[in-house]
């Protein structure tokens, strides 16, 4: 089964833009997971944009099913946060500072020997480790060297190939990419603009995902179709 995890920053974004506490980014939390959600996301910034480093701390401690947390480890802040929480998974994501959003894997060939050492400190913590790559053989190949549990195929080129209508071009370096880390014996992950429109083609393709991140465009369907209605919808795109 590809478990659904949902991030919760888009609440929080919401929460920061008019202060207070509405939308209750803890409640979000815990509503996705009653509502079927397989586990929780949050990737808190250094500028504390959207999730803050409190409600991490806050979150993990009513957490109930899984709980990911992304980010840059080059900010010791970041590192530190993952530390002291120990969640089941931290996917390890290459942004620059202040970056608006994710937009590249790591160069798993450039950075190995970073990679090896940090990896290996949040595996002596026993926390699962993803790493954030493009769909490219050499990135996989190079991931599979650095101690990493998983991958995480990095899909907005997927999802703007896909909506070009060109399905098969689409998933082809996906599949590929999907495959060799299969063969190395890595976990599959994936997440960045997967929505209602293309995700289930991705799971019909790739059936054994491990797990799908996804939090910008769900939430913008639950304004629509409703929180709890949306993560079911999510979730029978991967059956």
């Amino acid at each position: 089964m590809t478990k659904l995890s949902v991030n919760i920053n888009k609440f929080a974004t919401l929460r920061n833009s008019r202060g207070g506490n509405n939308p209750d980014v803890i409640k979000a939390a815990m509503d996705a997971e009653r509502f079927g959600a397989d586990g929780v996301t949050v990737h808190p910034r250094p500028d504390e944009r959207h999730i803050r480093y409190d409600d991490t701390r806050a979150i993990r401690k009513i957490i109930t099913t899984e709980f990911n947390i992304e980010g840059n480890p080059t900010e010791q802040k970041f590192v530190d946060l993952v530390l002291e929480t120990k969640p089941h998974q931290v996917t390890l994501v290459p942004d620059a500072l202040g970056q608006l959003t994710s937009d590249h894997g790591w160069d798993t060939i450039k950075h190995q020997s970073y990679l090896i050492d940090i990896i290996s400190v949040f595996k002596k913590a026993g926390i699962r480790v993803s790493i954030f790559v493009d769909p490219v053989i050499d990135m996989v190949e190079g991931a599979a060297l650095t101690g990493t549990d998983r991958i995480e195929l990095y899909t907005e080129g997927y999802a703007k190939t896909f909506a070009s209508g060109n399905h098969a071009a689409a998933i082809a370096p996906y599949v590929a990419a999907a495959e060799k880390a299969k063969t190395l014996g890595l976990g599959i992950n994936a997440g960045h603009d997967l929505d209602l429109t293309n995700l289930k083609y991705l799971k019909q393709h790739i059936p054994y995902l491990d797990e799908v991140s996804i939090g910008h465009a769900l939430v913008c369907d639950a304004i629509y179709l409703g929180y709890e209605n949306t993560v079911q919808m999510y979730k029978r795109q991967l059956i």
